[in-house]
């Protein structure tokens, strides 16, 4: 059932007013019903009855934070001219968003960098109006692990020349998730370790002899 208050003052905008400062809440967030217009009398004083108002709070349906993602995406995609199938779950500690479709390398970007931004700013849309945060992963026609098999490989493969040759070789511009996945692929190594270097965004992995 709809909430509703009633208020009264002497004229139908200190009522209204006065009802919307006890809810604080904007007029655009209720339905406002005259019972009383009010009138000011004669002189002010005889016959004059003060104004007074229904404030009725409008149910808003809510939204998830899964509809809340999907909704943002779809008006991106389609002001971008992209068409794509959007699916989107959560758990307790993220909301994961998958994205398919034909010719949608566009939203990938260069190294995942414009999926990523899509993220960063979904991330913000979907934990706006909550009080707890959820981590946005959005994975575009399975680049993610795809990108990551090849960074794995690709770690393994310097790792060995670096043992082979005795130097170290420094990666090119990762942001921080591929550097991750460099970091957590070699992390049990044998013969060799990382450590990061240089400043954002121009920060890269070393790969060094222990």
């Amino acid at each position: 059932m709809a909430y509703s208050i009633e208020k009264k003052g002497k004229t139908v905008q200190e009522a209204i007013s006065a009802a919307l400062e006890e809810l604080q809440l904007t007029q655009d967030d209720v339905d406002i019903e005259v019972i009383e217009e009010g009138n000011k009398g004669i002189f002010g004083i005889i016959g004059s009855k003060v104004a007074r108002i229904r404030v009725t709070v409008i149910e808003k349906e809510e939204k998830n934070r899964c509809d809340i993602a999907s909704d943002f995406l779809y008006t991106i995609l389609n002001n971008m001219g992209v068409e794509a199938d959007i699916n989107v779950s959560e758990d307790e500690e993220s909301i994961v968003v998958d994205i398919n479709g034909d010719n949608i390398g566009i939203i990938i970007g260069r190294r995942g960098e414009t999926m990523d931004s899509l993220q960063y700013l979904t991330s913000l849309v979907v934990n706006k109006e909550y009080e707890d945060y959820k981590r946005v992963i959005l994975n575009v026609e399975n680049y993610r692990q795809k990108r990551e098999e090849t960074l794995v490989k690709l770690a393994n493969r310097l790792a060995d020349k670096v043992v082979k040759y005795k130097k170290p070789i420094t990666l090119e511009p990762m942001n921080p998730y591929e550097r991750r996945i460099i970091h957590s692929s070699l992390q049990g190594h044998k013969y060799v370790e990382t450590y990061s270097t240089g400043e954002e965004p121009k920060r890269k992995v070393v790969i060094t002899l222990k």
